[in-house]
């Protein structure tokens, strides 16, 4: 389903007119297959957040190709209803001066769906995430921070897209409140049988939900493995993040 084939990113270094640059992602390739759950670990500056606005198409690689379905996607046909995503910061994701109805409404619109059926699709979506039709007419600061990832997931998964790309989407939220998300999210992917991009530095987090992780250290695919085989990771890197669920 979705394809990366020896991708590279750089950006530049330096002042104005220097000529450097730093190379953030290097020779990476691997694929995610339909309705499978890939997790991206790694620490913080690894280059996994850059790889993730690649295969949002947000940005373009310099070498290499980012394929949905066999076509690129950069292009926008690749992208429409295919794939969505859901990021870190929920405080930014939803526009402060929209209800809840109105956040949710939006990519329903853009499928060109009627009136009617947006109205009872977003108190489904709204049942889905766990959240009552009263929601509909709050607006992001009347909700708490798990709430409105909530509301951030319902929207993501609103137009059922093959693949969401969930980017940091718990680190921001307390303890408790990540697995409550993530029991939400098995959830749902169990329901619309799509699959998942899930790119975090918790790798107890991707344990729980991932069938594969990619494993991602100075740009480049470190080790690629099944959960039911974390345990036997071979190089010292990923051992030292397995030592995080351990400890």
């Amino acid at each position: 389903m979705l394809s990366v084939d020896r991708v590279e990113k750089s950006y530049k270094k330096g002042g104005l007119f220097s000529r450097q640059r730093q190379i953030v992602l290097k020779n990476i390739s691997f694929d995610c297959q339909q309705g499978e759950c890939l997790g991206i670990i790694g620490e913080s500056g690894s280059g996994k957040s850059t790889l993730g606005r690649l295969l949002l198409g947000i940005e373009k690689p310099d070498h290499g190709h980012v394929l949905f379905e066999g076509k690129r996607i950069e292009e926008r046909r690749a992208r429409l209803g295919n794939i969505s995503a859901v990021f870190q910061d929920y405080t930014s994701s939803i526009n402060p001066y929209y209800t809840v109805e109105q956040a949710m409404m939006e990519p329903l619109r853009l499928k060109g769906m009627a009136k009617q059926e947006i109205a009872s699709k977003i108190d489904l979506l709204l049942y889905q995430v766990g959240l009552n039709p009263s929601y509909r007419s709050k607006y992001p600061h009347e909700l708490s921070g798990g709430e409105a990832q909530r509301v951030c997931i319902a929207r993501a998964v609103s137009t059922e897209p093959k693949c969401i790309l969930l980017d940091e989407a718990i680190s921001s939220l307390d303890g408790s409140v990540q697995i409550q998300v993530l029991e939400l999210l098995r959830n749902l992917r169990q329901i619309y049988q799509m699959a998942f991009i899930f790119i975090t530095h918790d790798i107890q987090a991707a344990a729980y939900i991932c069938d594969r992780v990619m494993i991602v250290k100075d740009g480049q695919i470190e080790e690629m493995v099944r959960i039911e085989q974390l345990k036997d990771v071979q190089s010292a890197y990923s051992r030292k993040l397995l030592q995080m669920i351990i400890t």
